[in-house]
């Protein structure tokens, strides 16, 4: 027999967060938008809200330049919904790894008056879910002073961490609305499907895999048919793992730690996905600071790290989250798992990018832009790909590097690289 279930007005919901408070917002697909909304309404009422939260999607509805002096938007990855709001100095960037997320709410760095979070409607136990988005929303909700729900029946009940009692929250809200859906396989153009395949060769049978955000990823599990016995430990998934596990390709029998598990802290993808993860039990939705602890990554053998760059220096260091000085994404979990695939027995850490971008402007350069932020340092890189083919770093000095990666540019941005080389190194 189901619990009775109060829900409340979104507006009484809030009453709760008074000026000054900090306040944490789920993200991803799970950004509870009719908090959001209801929470910019009375914005008339706040003094310096802080809200902090991860990658949000949708309209964030507080962001707005009216609000300046009512909330303060303290961001700790940037995505499109805040992009524009962190560069033009309505919001702030906190740099940081995603597994130490964690940590800022446990040690009262980042204490929690509020967390906002969306989940599904309780089950006949009292049980709600954290649905596809448990990753730095469950310390959020555990250290929290107060907890508001977003209920909504399209989220998905997950395995793993994500379970809440309703009893823990303050008030709960319905709002049945779909969850934001990615589709990054749509942007898989033939470069992409070329660095897929190169990444794929690099693959053997049995190996873990995680993938990091974006259309690259998606190119790689595209190219991965042929393949046997794989297994995933990953921060993030998307639909492109879908298929792979119906056709047993993806099967995790061999991984070392959580076998026959499907690890990940969120999905972001279409509703195939949300689908296919719900009551699913196969799937286990960690807390980050697990999923994403290098000691944790490196128990797993045969650990392939692929993540991608905005930018990459001729000796190796690799920008990943700003175009010079304008902030567009965030640390993430990518130096987590290219610490922890580097160490994994037979583990890989891979960089993988086009050597240009969409408008042609080189991805492979003698420096970085002025204000570029160093994501991936040299001294942790050891696999690069491009559309070209693959450049080992490990163990290269400064000299091989730059040869390493000038093969795999762009043809037509060689010989600027070259003479670059020859300045800096005085050979090539």
């Amino acid at each position: 027999m189901k619990l009775p279930v109060e829900y409340k007005e979104a507006a009484d919901a809030l009453s709760i967060i008074q000026s000054g408070n900090r306040v944490f917002v789920q993200g991803s697909a799970q950004t509870p938008t009719c908090l959001l909304k209801a929470l910019a309404e009375q914005a008339g009422r706040f003094r310096q809200v802080e809200l902090v939260f991860i990658s949000i999607y949708g309209e964030v509805y507080v962001d707005k330049p009216e609000f300046a002096e009512n909330f303060n938007l303290n961001s700790m990855f940037v995505s499109t919904s805040i992009r524009n709001a962190v560069n033009e100095g309505r919001a702030d960037y906190i740099p940081v790894f995603l597994s130490e997320i964690p940590e800022l709410f446990k040690q009262n760095i980042l204490p929690v008056d509020v967390a906002l979070v969306q989940v599904s409607p309780p089950d006949n136990h009292g049980y709600c879910s954290l649905g596809v988005s448990v990753d730095v929303a469950r310390s959020a909700v555990d250290n929290a002073q107060h907890v508001i729900a977003q209920v909504n029946p399209n989220v998905p009940r997950t395995h793993g961490d994500g379970l809440i009692h309703s009893s823990r929250f303050y008030a709960m809200v319905y709002c049945d609305e779909p969850l934001y859906e990615a589709r990054f396989g749509d942007k898989v153009g033939k470069n992409e499907l070329r660095i897929g395949e190169h990444v794929a060769g690099m693959i053997e049978d049995g190996s873990t895999l995680q993938m990091g955000i974006g259309s690259i990823p998606d190119a790689v599990l595209k190219a991965l048919s042929n393949h046997k016995n794989l297994g995933v430990h990953t921060e993030m998934c998307s639909d492109g793992i879908v298929d792979l596990i119906e056709k047993d390709i993806i099967n995790n029998k061999f991984k070392n730690i959580h076998p026959n598990k499907t690890v990940t802290g969120f999905a972001l993808g279409t509703k195939k996905l949300y689908n296919y993860v719900n009551d699913n039990p196969a799937f286990q939705f960690l807390d980050i600071d697990y999923v994403n602890d290098p000691h944790v990554i490196r128990r797993n053998n045969k650990m392939i790290a692929i993540n991608s760059a905005i930018e990459i220096d001729i000796t190796g260091q690799v920008c990943s989250d700003s175009i010079g000085t304008m902030q567009y994404s965030g640390v993430g979990g990518q130096m987590d798992f290219m610490r922890g695939a580097a160490l994994s027995t037979g583990g890989k850490p891979i960089i993988a990018l086009p050597s240009r971008t969409a408008k042609g402007v080189p991805r492979i350069v003698p420096f970085l832009k002025q204000g570029a932020g160093v994501v991936t340092t040299r001294a942790h890189v050891h696999y690069v790909v491009t559309e070209y083919g693959i450049a080992y770093l490990f163990g290269k000095n400064l000299r091989q590097r730059a040869k390493a990666l000038i093969n795999i540019s762009h043809p037509d941005d060689r010989e600027a690289l070259e003479k670059a080389c020859f300045e800096r190194f005085k050979v090539f």
